[in-house]
């Protein structure tokens, strides 16, 4: 990854990459990119770790706004020989001053504006750094770039594949989140490199334009970034924010054939589908991965595109291992799924890399298909351990096995139906097909969330544009429901979130009821 774009650059690949904002660590202010020039901004970068002291073995943190640059940090730190560690911006001070912490980086890289954060709630980022490098302004205490600019990078340094490349942290729906550390062997050579080749139908061709409304600081972007290089797509456009009226100029410029994005930035982009010159008119695939996606929102997609068979392709994975299952949804399918069906089967897992098992909590003994339990996954791509957790790693592995967390069901065709984190799940019925039938059933709902509690019925909250909610139709909506409490509405700014934007759905029932138990165990959260 340290000479990534540099052998792109050598092999002539075209692409043109467009940003809906300049990077970061760019003062030039551009949005246009060509591949050597990106080559030599890594090389640059690479030289500024290298002067602020980062060399082979050491752990770089990096903690920034959300963009593609954090990628290009990281091709940076891996040249010089560290390990980088992406950590988003979007991490309350303490639960960052904990992972900070764990890490202890040889080197912080941040901006001025969230090293002022971060002390205002008493939990200043550059403590648990031996230095620090401020990206956007002089900082008293902490390196500019200034002070690191103009130093030629060393070559790049060679490490083994089976040591620590590259560290990402997990979601943090349920808490402090964990530091996965990935090697090359797992992250590129089991991850990447199968996802680079250029399958019929589903991979990359080089007329295609490829958007990315991501956030940059977890491992799908990394992995993402050599593999869509590699494919030598005609462009590749970024999009950084998740507000639409942001977003629609970029995608009008550069309408997407292949689109990826996060589910809430799916949902948040949702209204761009409607209209005949709505911007995802030439979608051929759209890719989705982090989080469920409820079937209003595939179905609006494949909808507002005009290519004559649109696929949605979902995938189920975790931090620590990558993608394990996929699954395409097509126009006919999805229409399916709003009948009743939900999106919640989510394929079969990947072939030849992945196998599945259900098994019961308690006793962890296989279950037969179509019994609810335990998933657990045998891959190649499960990283190396948690930065300072090995005991929580070790907890979920079960010899060449690992817990995933979730609950769910082998169907009789070996596809997967997921039902809910076992942290997550209650007994009267399954939090994420309840939310799939509230969505369908609620147009004006952005998203719903169904909280579990120990001895009560769940809470479901309805995200809406306003933060009202017609009675009348949350009635008819829920008749033949399990019993549910009465709903709570809200705006979508009133719902805690990660980087991801995933509801961290923990400290939401603490908001509204003032409660953390949960009727799972949380034991592999």
């Amino acid at each position: 990854m340290g000479v990534l774009f540099d052998e792109c650059a050598e092999h002539r690949i075209g692409t043109r990459v467009h940003l809906d904002r300049p990077f970061d660590i760019d003062t030039g202010g551009r949005t246009p990119y060509t591949l050597p020039r990106l080559a030599a901004l890594v090389r640059e970068a690479a030289g500024w770790l290298a002067a602020a002291g980062a060399g082979p073995g050491d752990r770089v943190a990096i903690v920034k706004d959300n963009h593609w640059d954090y990628d290009l940090l990281a091709c940076a730190a891996v040249r010089v020989g560290a390990v980088p560690a992406q950590l988003s911006a979007h991490l309350p001070g303490e639960v960052l001053r904990t992972l900070l912490a764990r890490l202890s980086p040889a080197l912080l890289v941040t901006t001025a504006h969230l090293l002022e954060r971060g002390r205002k709630e008493g939990a200043d980022p550059a403590a648990t750094a031996r230095a620090t490098l401020v990206l956007d302004e002089a900082v008293p205490g902490t390196l500019s770039l200034d002070d690191v600019r103009g130093h030629t990078a060393p070559g790049p340094h060679r490490r083994h594949d089976d040591e620590p490349l590259v560290i990402h942290h997990t979601s943090g729906t349920t808490g402090v989140p964990k530091l996965v550390v990935h090697s090359t062997r797992t992250i590129i050579g089991n991850l990447a490199r199968p996802e680079s080749v250029r399958l019929p139908w589903i991979g990359l061709r080089r007329d295609d334009i490829l958007v990315n409304a991501s956030a940059f600081a977890h491992g799908r972007t990394f992995c993402w970034t050599a593999s869509a290089l590699c494919q030598n797509p005609a462009e590749i456009s970024i999009i950084t924010t998740q507000d639409p009226h942001l977003a629609d100029p970029v995608l009008r410029a550069h309408p997407p054939t292949v689109l990826e994005a996060l589910p809430a930035s799916f949902v948040r982009f949702q209204p761009l589908t409607e209209g005949l010159d709505n911007p995802f008119r030439r979608v051929r695939m759209v890719i989705s991965t982090y989080d469920a996606v409820h079937p209003p929102t595939v179905r609006a997609y494949l909808r507002a595109s005009r290519h004559r068979r649109p696929v949605w392709m979902e995938g189920w994975g975790q931090t620590e291992t990558g993608p394990l299952t996929f699954r395409f949804h097509t126009r006919n399918s999805a229409r399916k799924a709003a009948g009743g069906t939900g999106t919640r089967n989510l394929g079969h897992p990947v072939p030849v890399k992945t196998r599945l098992r259900v098994v019961d909590p308690g006793t962890f003994r296989p279950l037969p298909r179509g019994r609810a339990g335990l998933v657990l996954v045998r891959t190649a791509a499960c990283a190396l351990d948690y930065v300072a957790e090995t005991e929580r790693w070790a907890a979920k592995r079960h010899g060449t096995w690992w817990n995933t967390g979730d609950i769910g069901a082998r169907n009789r065709d070996g596809s997967i139906e997921l039902l809910d984190r076992e942290v997550d799940r209650t007994p009267q019925l399954s939090c994420l097909r309840t939310e799939d039938l509230l969505e369908t059933r609620l147009p004006q709902a952005l998203e719903c969330v169904v909280l579990a509690e120990p001895d009560r019925d769940p809470l479901p909250v309805v995200v809406t544009a306003d933060g009202l909610l017609d009675h009348d139709r949350w009635k008819q909506a829920v008749r033949d429901l399990p019993p549910l409490r009465e709903p709570v509405a809200l705006t979508w700014d009133e719902v805690p979130r990660t980087g991801t934007g995933k509801v961290r759905r923990a400290d939401l029932l603490h908001r509204l009821t003032g409660r953390t138990e949960t009727y799972g165990s949380g034991r592999w959260t």
